[in-house]
Parts: C-alpha cells; sequence; structure tokens
C-alpha cells in the first residue's frame, strides 16, 4: 500500500462534510493532502498517532481562512483550533484528544515546536510543511505523491494558496506580529507594516 486510507467512521465523516461545506476547494483538497502527508511521514518515522484525531486537525488547520473568522482579531491558527474543539466536544470527544486536536492546530504554522510534541500535532506540522513548503520532498516517494495528488490536484497551487492565506489574514494584520504570515502581507499588501519585537521593547512604557 503506497497512500494512507482515511479512517471510515462517522467522526471521519461529519468532519469532511462540515469543512467541505465551509471552505473552497483549494483548502478542502489541500487539507486531505496533509493527512495524508502526515501519515505518510508518521509511517516513515516509526510514530504511532490516532488517525481520526489527526485527520480533524488536517482538515479543520486552515478553516480559520474563511471569511466568516476574519474579524474575530485572532489569529487564524486559533480560529481553527477553536473550531475544531466546538466540533470535537459537540461529539462528545474525550478532553485529552480534543486538547491534542486544539494544539496541533494552534501551533502549525509554528516551526521548531511541534516536531517535540505528541505525534498528532507533529505529524499535522509535518503534513502543512510538505504541502506548501515542500520540506522533507524527497521523504515520500515519487509514486506517492503522483497517488496522493491524483486524488486531491494541486493546480497553480502555490499562487493560489498565497492569495487565500492574504485574503484570509490582511483583515487582521496585527495578528502576524511574530510569526510567518508577517512575510505573507509584507509580499502582497502594499501598505503593511510589519511589527518590530525590537521596537516593541524599546518603545515599550517601562522608563529605563
Amino acid at each position: 500500500m503506497t497512500t494512507i486510507q482515511v479512517p471510515d467512521t462517522e467522526l471521519v465523516r461529519a468532519a469532511t462534510e462540515f469543512v467541505r461545506d465551509q471552505t473552497t476547494d483549494l483548502v478542502y483538497d489541500h487539507s486531505r493532502r496533509v493527512y495524508h502527508w502526515g501519515s505518510l511521514q508518521g509511517r516513515n518515522r516509526g510514530l504511532s498517532w490516532d488517525p481520526e484525531l489527526l485527520y480533524v486537525a488536517a482538515m479543520f488547520h486552515d478553516i480559520g481562512l474563511g471569511e466568516k473568522h476574519r474579524g474575530s482579531g485572532r489569529r487564524f491558527e486559533v480560529d481553527g483550533a477553536e473550531a475544531a474543539r466546538g466540533f470535537l466536544r459537540d461529539r462528545d470527544v474525550p478532553e485529552d484528544s480534543v486538547r491534542r486536536v486544539w494544539t496541533a492546530i494552534a501551533l502549525h504554522t509554528t516551526p521548531g515546536i511541534p516536531e517535540f510534541m505528541e505525534p498528532e500535532v507533529a505529524l499535522l506540522t509535518a503534513g502543512v510543511e510538505y504541502d506548501v513548503l515542500g520540506i522533507g520532498y524527497h521523504h515520500i516517494s515519487p509514486e506517492q505523491r503522483a497517488e496522493v495528488v491524483a486524488l486531491h490536484p494541486r493546480p497553480d497551487f502555490k499562487r493560489r494558496i498565497l492569495q487565500a492565506f492574504t485574503e484570509g489574514i490582511a483583515p487582521k494584520p496585527e495578528t502576524t506580529f511574530g510569526n510567518v504570515k508577517a512575510d505573507v502581507l509584507a509580499h502582497y499588501v502594499p501598505d503593511f507594516k510589519r511589527g518590530d519585537f525590537v521596537e516593541t521593547i524599546l518603545n515599550s512604557d517601562w522608563p529605563e
């Protein structure tokens, strides 16, 4: 078997329907690929993870880019994590599992931390980094890549995902302080002014 099978469970079916109704084809296909890439890398690393939880995390990880969340004032990662938490609690999923999914989504754009956490957290970030950034590209075989992309194509994906990031976060630019999405707005929003950590410290109200 090359690709990883999506679990055929009630929770997975509900997550698929929930996210499918709220996202574009771009985000839906990206999220499904993220599940496959994360799972394949988990297999390569000899990890043990809960496929249902990784699937829900993958499906919800970019839902916070949607129009309904653009006035929240929160990072889109937190909006996605909160949406997943509500979805899971409504279905009486154990709280530790809810916590793992929330953490995975909230940290999926924060390099250097998820890889040291629970497998579901580590593998969501690994799947996202594979699909968006190409990190570890050759760790998955050409045959596996072809099979996943045949299921969920990525036409003009680089440009289109950057556009989706821009549309999702431009209404709340302050949420990009200290994270990678500031790079997106710096490229695509002409009047964006990046927050500066050093200037924030030097200009704080502390008198010294």
